[in-house]
């Protein structure tokens, strides 16, 4: 019976750090949660931050370093590990310019996993399959092609627009009626 009780201890030990080290083998989603919040400025459901937690069904490898947070571009943001090479993609919340000006009232029965309500769809000027007038360029230059919009899209949405069916889609921004740019040009 002596013997038994370190043997026993040992066993208990032994399952008692079985979580431990399974929870070291994958990321904090949590952490990678916080991350994105802290460089987009903008806290869960709230314009301009995530749309929802990062999936908890991910098993991504733990990161020896920080994850480094790109964005937000193209309406999400972009966390990788360099280190081992995973990337993921985080939706935010439209209206990033609208976060500094504070949260988003949320209801009592509302929690952290349940996305703040919209606001009203914005009136669609760009209809799927209507040709637009695709911009690029700045102050000293630009350059323009006719394109096909694949999907609807209101003032500031990025929608894609193709050449043709075949021809890969691109993505752009919305500026008016039958007009779009490329994002990074601003200037024009």
């Amino acid at each position: 019976m002596f013997r038994a009780k370190p043997i026993l201890l040992a066993a208990i030990a032994l399952a008692a750090a079985q979580p431990a080290l399974a929870q070291q083998k994958f990321e904090n989603l949590d952490r990678i949660d916080s991350l994105v919040a802290m460089t987009v400025g903008a806290n869960l459901g709230e314009p301009g931050g995530p749309v929802a937690p990062v999936d908890r069904r991910l098993k991504l490898a733990a990161c020896p370093t920080t994850p480094a947070v790109d964005g937000p571009m193209f309406g999400a943001a972009i966390v990788k590990c360099d280190a081992l090479g995973w990337r993921i993609r985080v939706p935010l919340v439209a209206g990033a310019s609208a976060a500094a000006s504070g949260a988003v009232p949320r209801t009592a029965a509302a929690n952290r996993f349940t996305p703040a309500a919209r606001p009203a769809p914005a009136e669609h000027v760009v209809k799927r399959g209507d040709p637009v007038q695709l911009m690029a360029g700045n102050a000293a230059f630009s350059v323009s092609r006719v394109m096909i919009a694949d999907e609807d899209g209101a003032v500031g949405e990025t929608i894609r627009v193709r050449e043709d069916k075949k021809s890969a889609p691109i993505f752009a921004q919305v500026v008016e009626m039958g007009l779009v740019r490329i994002p990074g040009f601003k200037d024009f």
